[in-house]
């Protein structure tokens, strides 16, 4: 039974993870036979959103792993504390938490850093020539850990894909429902809520992107 860590980065998709990429990830490795483990980051969020209003709360202040528990029914690691060794692949689901927790692509664009233990969670995976998978805009990290020349997508958005281009990433255009394969350096990604109006939208590309993570496994 194949083992896949799935790094979660807070709880809503303004601040956090996005829940239904986080949920969708989940159910699909565990129909597929997998055992899921839960990672995140212990470190405060960049900032807290009202996702009833989408304005910013000054006043709050949470915590990445203690959001992200909420996701994952309180079973969940603190990602420094994880073993790469222990695990056969690693998921990453999306929302603004991957771009403003797990790095800082939301304000810093092409001159980002992923946070620390993150970075060297993936990279020790990426060593061992395990397959990672991103969705949604968590594949801006992509060039940070794997360095020029590695393929990826987030769907079409000019942009974003602009500014990965400018980290020395390689973007390649897909739809809702596909995937991208980097065969070299083991990496699936895929759109889901870049692109996807629905959650079956968004089911439709996670799903794919789970199967071609555990069969590079």
């Amino acid at each position: 039974m194949k083992k896949v860590a799935v790094v979660l980065s807070g709880c809503g998709v303004y601040d956090g993870s996005e829940i239904h990429e986080a949920v969708l990830t989940l159910l699909h490795l565990q129909k597929a036979g997998a055992r899921v483990a839960f990672l995140a980051p212990n470190m405060p969020q960049m900032h807290v959103v009202n996702h009833l209003t989408g304005e910013v709360a000054d006043s709050e202040e949470r915590n990445v792993l203690v959001e992200s528990a909420r996701i994952a029914r309180g079973q969940i690691t603190d990602i420094a504390m994880a073993n790469p060794d222990a695990f056969d692949a690693c998921i990453f689901p999306g929302g603004f938490g991957a771009a403003k927790n797990l790095c800082d692509f939301a304000v810093k664009g092409s001159e980002c850093e992923v946070q620390p233990d993150v970075l060297r969670f993936a990279r020790a995976m990426a060593a061992q020539e395990k397959p990672l998978g991103f969705i949604c805009i968590a594949p801006a990290m992509i060039p940070k850990i794997f360095g020029q020349g590695v393929s990826l997508t987030i769907g079409n958005d000019a942009e974003t894909a602009a500014a990965i281009e400018a980290m020395g990433g390689v973007h390649v255009a897909c739809p809702v429902d596909d995937f991208v394969v980097d065969k070299a350096h083991k990496i699936v990604s895929t759109p889901a809520y870049m692109l996807a109006g629905n959650i079956l939208e968004a089911e439709a590309g996670i799903s794919r992107l789970v199967e071609e993570v555990l069969a590079m496994a």
